[in-house]
């Protein structure tokens, strides 16, 4: 794909948020009554989603883009679901499968397969009757179910481990007690509790530390409406701040989607959010270098990556070490493929923080995404600027969250 510099004006509606949508329709799938969703995207990790709940038992239909789901009435004793690239849906997968009696085997394609996954090895070893997770990665062949009880995990790895077991544990006969120690990105654990919620399932706390949960408990149906996604918000309204003509719609500004803190991250920088109907625009004229901790909202890296390639000073993002273990190692990432576009990124690890050295240009050339769909957006965004194109190897990675990035780019030219 080749992004030619220039004017990019007009109105992007945004997609559904992935992760909101995985963890409704896994709801969903638990349910054992008809739930309807509603926006409902089209991204490979959503169609996988759906793809598994179906594979376990519930019945899916579609009409006019909304989705009808029935949970499924009996859950199989012997299942081999396939996750596609999915972490979340990886993470939420399996914590269901443990609380499940039966052989289970869960695999993944693509980056997936790289990524660690010795959470439940670290966690469930001795405690179910079988589990072998290949060194630490997929596929995981398991034998349930867990028994509940006392039960103490690092949460400093993924918060989607956490957000797994809250969605498993009710289901099983005894009551829970999770502690939860070192936890990150608390925002998509309380995404996860509100969820739950919704579909029935309830969840007492302390903090998000220490959690009771009652078992034997059921999903209820419900009639839920997937968010706008904030994640794939935040190119477009960096590049709103840089000073093209975008809008997007479609966001929620009470949403608890840990990416909404992409404002913070505006006012840190001296950017004016712009709120108008259901719309946003950022006025980015007066901005300056800033600081911000992405500890919690990891996936913001690459976006907040660019603002600051294109605003002059020194810029600091913290959290660093949050980037090792997603689709690509997005610290190394981003500071080989800037580099080829003349951008300085330091990776301080004493500081936890990578240091961008804004000089406002940014050159042409050829860079590659590493097959993830965040890169991919984040160097489009940076075409916009560049002194000539940009061209962009292996593209197709944004149809993991985004299948329609490239055509909502196109529609933006001036």
């Amino acid at each position: 794909m080749i992004v030619y510099p220039g004017k990019y004006a007009g109105n992007i509606k945004i997609p559904s948020s992935k992760s909101d949508s995985q963890r409704a329709i896994l709801a969903a799938g638990l349910a054992q009554a008809k739930s309807i969703l509603r926006n409902v995207g089209h991204s490979s990790d959503e169609l996988n989603m759906l793809r598994n709940i179906a594979e376990f038992g519930a019945k899916v239909k579609q009409e006019n883009g909304v989705f009808s789901i029935e949970g499924t009435r009996s859950f199989p004793n012997q299942l081999r679901l396939n996750v596609g690239e999915s972490g979340l849906g990886a993470r939420l997968v399996t914590s269901i499968l443990l609380a499940q009696k039966g052989k289970f085997e869960v695999l993944g394609e693509g980056t997936l397969r790289t990524r660690s996954m010795s959470f439940f090895g670290d966690h469930f070893k001795g405690k179910i009757s079988l589990i072998d997770d290949d060194n630490g990665h997929l596929p995981i062949r398991l034998e349930g179910p867990f028994e509940g009880g006392k039960l103490t995990v690092n949460g400093s790895q993924s918060s989607q481990y956490i957000s797994g077991l809250l969605m498993a544990l009710p289901l099983i006969s005894n009551n829970s007690e999770l502690i939860v120690e070192k936890l990150n990105s608390k925002p998509y654990v309380q995404m996860t509790l509100d969820t739950l919620l919704k579909f029935g399932i309830k969840i007492y706390h302390e903090d998000l530390e220490h959690f009771h949960i009652v078992g034997n408990q059921k999903y209820q149906a419900a009639d839920y409406t997937i968010e706008g996604d904030w994640s794939s918000a935040s190119y477009w309204l960096v590049a709103s701040a840089l000073g093209n003509q975008i809008s997007v719609e479609g966001l929620n500004r009470q949403s608890l989607q840990a990416d909404r803190a992409i404002l913070n991250a505006f006012s840190a920088a001296n950017c004016t959010v712009q709120f108008s109907e259901n719309k946003i625009f950022v006025d980015g004229r007066a901005r300056k270098a800033f600081t911000f901790d992405a500890t919690d909202c990891p996936d913001l890296f690459p976006s907040l990556a660019v603002l600051a390639a294109l605003t002059p000073g020194k810029s600091t993002i913290l959290g660093l070490n949050r980037l090792a273990n997603k689709e690509s190692n997005r610290g190394l990432t981003v500071q080989e493929e800037f580099k080829k576009l003349g951008i300085s990124v330091l990776l301080d690890e004493e500081m936890n923080a990578m240091i961008i050295d804004g000089n406002g240009s940014v050159h042409g050339g050829s860079v590659f995404s590493h097959h993830d769909h965040r890169i991919a957006m984040s160097l489009a965004i940076l075409g916009q600027f560049a002194e000539s194109s940009v061209e962009i190897n292996h593209p197709e990675a944004v149809t993991k969250s985004y299948p329609t990035f490239w055509q909502d780019l196109e529609s933006l030219k001036k």
